[in-house]
């Protein structure tokens, strides 16, 4: 890179690193970088082109309503969940009835307890710990809530099992991870 270059990106990497420390939020903008000869036409309109877009004008406005976590839910293997009433903190509880395993042990109903970020334009995130009582495991799950096409709410998650090992070295095969998007019930 040459020094004129690194002089001219300095400066705004200085200050959004500086606000950020500050506890400032800085938007991103495009960098305007000096050139040699004289922009062309269609460089010209392009610099001076709003390159990005607002998420509502991107998105149509859709009525926004705040994601209720409390009820049945099920995801795309069959496995359902209950979420009791979440409280006026974001804390919950339920219990997690699981479709799938690889515990040699009858599968059972496990207690599920978690907390919601309640977001004002309704798409909150959340997180979960499921205590398996068939298995020696536990899972954590975090994700998103979303208003579907249909208007329906939409769980998108991703998860983390961990299961009990007997030495360090099989300590390689004790986490596996996933996927799964869960749709109210009924």
């Amino acid at each position: 890179m040459n020094r004129r270059l690194l002089s001219t990106l300095a400066v705004p990497i200085g200050v959004a690193l500086a606000a950020s420390v500050a506890g400032s939020q800085t938007f991103c903008q495009a960098a305007e970088i000096p050139r040699e000869e004289k922009a062309g036409t269609k460089e010209a309109k392009v610099t001076n082109t709003k390159w990005w877009l607002s998420h509502e004008e991107k998105h149509p406005t859709r009525k926004s309503k705040q994601c209720n976590l409390t009820g049945w839910w099920e995801n795309e293997l069959g496995s359902r969940m209950q979420v009791s009433t979440v409280d006026s903190e974001g804390n919950f509880a339920g219990e997690y009835y699981t479709a799938v395993s690889s515990a040699q042990k009858p599968i059972k109903p496990s207690p599920l307890v978690g907390s919601q970020h309640l977001d004002k334009d309704g798409q909150c995130t959340f997180g979960f710990v499921v205590n398996w009582k068939f298995s020696d495991s536990t899972a954590v799950f975090v994700g998103q809530c979303f208003s579907g096409d249909n208007g329906d709410d939409v769980l998108q998650t991703s998860w983390l099992l961990r299961e009990k090992v007997d030495s360090l070295h099989s300590d390689w095969k004790a986490t596996r991870t996933g996927r799964n998007i869960f749709s109210r019930m009924g």
